[in-house]
């Protein structure tokens, strides 16, 4: 069985008190803590910066921070985001002048880093930097907000990424991010993802967060 992940996605977690949102949803299951940072330049959103996961991290927050940069440039971000606490962080090919480069940095500031593709952004990228690639995360809805519906047509191009890891034997996880919730879990999984970003399907949900990650994991067939 695939060592599945979840990932709290905590743009749509309760700004007001993200410290204790925070370290509900990871006592509630959550493996993983996603950042998605947005500039209001290459997506049009303004979100959360550098000084949010240093403060996560003063906190007390322990477990692994993932951070999404969908910012354009992103090497100085990379540097600012390794010095706060990150842990893995992805990019945009598309905002980077030099994707190698940039990845190579991300590396260099102690931390593990990959590409993030947009629903329609070709997989041609990867070929070029499959030994620098901790992550691939595959966006499942267009970027820019929160609570969107999945984008089906995203599936096949899941499963192309799964086989591209197996073929050259690389344990980079393999996240999906946008619409992911109970209902499609599965899918997802069948797909080949196993790192599950999930935003208003968690924190929104209208239950508890250990309902929602056990019904998750219930599906992914998780005891």
């Amino acid at each position: 069985m695939p060592n599945f992940k979840i990932a709290a996605s905590i743009l749509s977690a309760d700004f007001a008190r993200l410290g204790e949102e925070v370290k509900n949803v990871v006592v509630a299951g959550a493996d993983l803590i996603h950042f998605d940072v947005m500039d209001n330049h290459y997506v049009p959103n303004l979100t959360v910066g550098p000084l949010v996961c240093e403060a996560l991290r003063g906190y007390g927050i322990k477990a692994p921070i993932d951070v999404h940069l969908m910012t354009e440039p992103v090497d100085s971000l990379i540097r600012d985001f390794a010095k706060a606490g990150a842990t893995y962080i992805t990019f945009h090919p598309e905002a980077s002048r030099h994707i190698d480069r940039s990845l190579q940095l991300i590396r260099d500031c102690g931390c593990q880093g990959g590409l993030a593709l947009n629903p329609a952004t070709p997989l041609d990228y990867l070929h070029f930097v499959l030994d620098k690639l901790d992550v691939v995360l595959l966006m499942s809805v267009n970027p820019g907000f929160g609570g969107q519906k999945f984008i089906a047509s995203v599936l096949p191009k899941i499963s192309a990424v799964r086989q591209i890891l197996q073929q050259h034997h690389l344990p980079a996880l393999l996240e999906v991010d946008g619409g992911v919730n109970v209902q499609n879990v599965k899918q997802i999984a069948i797909a080949g993802c196993d790192t599950f970003i999930m935003g208003s399907a968690l924190f929104k949900a209208g239950v508890s967060y250990e309902k929602v990650i056990a019904q998750v994991k219930k599906e992914l067939g998780i005891k």
